[in-house]
């Protein structure tokens, strides 16, 4: 039973950090389920103060994500459009233009959505720089939370007297 747990885990640790960066997949609380999946084998318990803590991390991030881009674009004077457009450019960019796409996808997808809102170039210009801005912060968060609880949960499994 073990082993199938850890490898649960691991794949929940790839699939988290992947997720991190692709806005489908809930990149941070799949890592947690992995770090749970851990906790249930006899090779391993993490503390319940360690659980609560990544826990109480997962949320916020997860929370921040969606509160970031909108609050990018509306600092710099962007709409909804420029938000819808800035995730829907991701995975455009993601899906067709890899690797260049998580870069270009989100900004044109702004830029566009901010356009078909009605604003003037300049102005979408601006709100696009906002919105990938909070975009690019967002996922960096998400991935650092990935990393880090992939990190600690993997140290603990194997090199438990670290």
């Amino acid at each position: 039973m073990d082993l199938i747990l850890i490898i649960t885990a691991f794949l929940l640790f790839i699939v988290g950090i992947i997720g991190s960066i692709v806005p489908i997949i809930p990149g941070p609380p799949l890592s947690y389920l992995g770090m749970i999946a851990l906790h249930f084998t006899q090779r391993l318990s993490f503390s319940t103060e360690m659980l609560l803590i990544y826990a109480v991390i997962t949320i916020v991030v997860t929370i921040l994500d969606y509160i970031i881009p909108v609050y990018g674009t509306k600092k710099m004077g962007g709409s909804s459009y420029g938000v819808w457009g800035t995730s829907i450019g991701l995975v455009i960019g993601l899906l067709f233009f890899p690797p260049l796409g998580i870069i270009v996808g989100p900004f044109m997808g702004a830029l566009i959505g901010e356009l078909i809102y009605g604003k003037t170039a300049s102005i979408a210009l601006v709100a696009a720089i906002g919105s990938f801005l909070g975009f690019l912060f967002g996922t960096l968060l998400k991935l650092i939370t990935s990393l880090m609880i992939s990190y600690h949960s993997l140290k603990q499994l194997f090199f438990p007297a670290l």
